[in-house]
């Protein structure tokens, strides 16, 4: 079980031209929304990337209007890990579970999740909050990094799980971020 103490929330290259081409893109913008806004709830830091924003664009403007208080780690790594920006801030978080979003699945998300397992962290694919331009590809890309070893959940699993109780404040501002649409 993860904890929100140990826990940081990673949205990779959810931008511009490539989240517009992406099999399903609401729904992935929608539950990357959630998972951001049940984050800032419960304390649990996000980082997030852009992949050559010059060429592909910036973050999508309903997930950076969410993200206005972070600046995003520009890469031309396809995994996030081979940007050392990167790897300073999450290392500075000192936290080992790490929740994995974006597109494409089996691209960025799929080099940066085997990376991150190779350097000891816990990875969490949320896997309706990550995207590829086919679905086949998206399909592929779960299940290789499944097989590397990091733990399939969905959006709505990741937020209870962090959650915990069923009471108080939290509960009640979590309670209207999944009941929206």
């Amino acid at each position: 079980m993860i904890a929100a103490r140990d826990s940081v929330l990673l949205i990779i290259d959810v931008q511009g031209k490539l989240a517009q081409i992406v099999h399903e893109p609401e729904k992935v913008v929608r539950n990357v929304a959630k998972l951001i806004k049940a984050a800032q709830v419960l304390d649990v830091p996000v980082l997030y990337t852009e992949q050559y924003p010059k060429g592909l664009g910036h973050t999508v403007e309903p997930l950076e209007k969410l993200l206005a208080d972070g600046e995003p780690v520009e890469k031309t790594a396809f995994s996030c890990c081979g940007e050392e920006q990167f790897m300073e801030r999450l290392r500075a978080l000192k936290r080992n579970e790490v929740l994995v979003t974006g597109v494409e699945t089996h691209v960025c998300v799929y080099q940066t999740a085997n990376e991150l397992l190779e350097y000891g962290y816990n990875v969490h694919l949320v896997a309706d909050a990550v995207a590829s331009r086919t679905e086949e590809n998206r399909e592929l890309g779960i299940r290789a990094i499944e097989k590397a070893g990091a733990l399939l959940k969905s959006t709505e699993m990741v937020i209870f799980e962090l959650l915990r109780v069923a009471e108080g404040e939290q509960f009640k501002a979590i309670s209207k971020i999944i009941k929206e649409d």
